[in-house]
């Protein structure tokens, strides 16, 4: 008998880990601009919840140290990419623009941890994009 499959209907939250839990929530509260929600009363340690709305969240964990900068990002919608960039530079905060995606505007910031964060806005639908470039999905990687 078989499993079945997973069904995957969208993303919950993100977890990002920060070293100054006070510091990280005053800049996604107000520099991004992020609604506070309440926790679980059954957390044992910091940690701080934002709504994205449509049921989508942004944890942030405290750790006594930052996991360091790397790759790894979280990438949020805008509606409008030229205003965030500009609120942001005129906060003091970084952007770092990134290789054009067909179809997208999109730039990076990062958190006072160093955490990266993607801004973007979809100029059309990716799917709409991949059928007008004749893109094809990748035959699956090998391990």
């Amino acid at each position: 008998m078989s499993a079945g499959t997973v069904r995957i209907e969208g993303i919950h939250h993100h977890s990002v880990v920060v070293s100054d839990l006070r510091r990280a929530v005053a800049f996604y509260r107000d520099v991004l601009g992020l609604q506070q929600v309440p926790t679980p009363p059954t957390f044992r340690f910091a940690v701080a919840w934002f709504s994205l709305g449509d049921g989508q969240q942004i944890h942030l964990l405290w750790a006594p140290e930052a996991e360091g900068r790397g790759q790894r990002h979280i990438a949020l919608h805008t509606a409008d990419t030229a205003a965030a960039r500009e609120r942001l530079r005129a906060l003091g905060c970084a952007v770092e623009e990134t290789t054009p995606i067909p179809g997208a505007d999109r730039f990076f910031t990062e958190d006072p941890d160093g955490n990266r964060i993607e801004l973007i806005r979809w100029e059309r639908p990716w799917d709409d994009t991949v059928r007008a470039l004749g893109l094809r999905a990748p035959a699956p990687a090998e391990a």
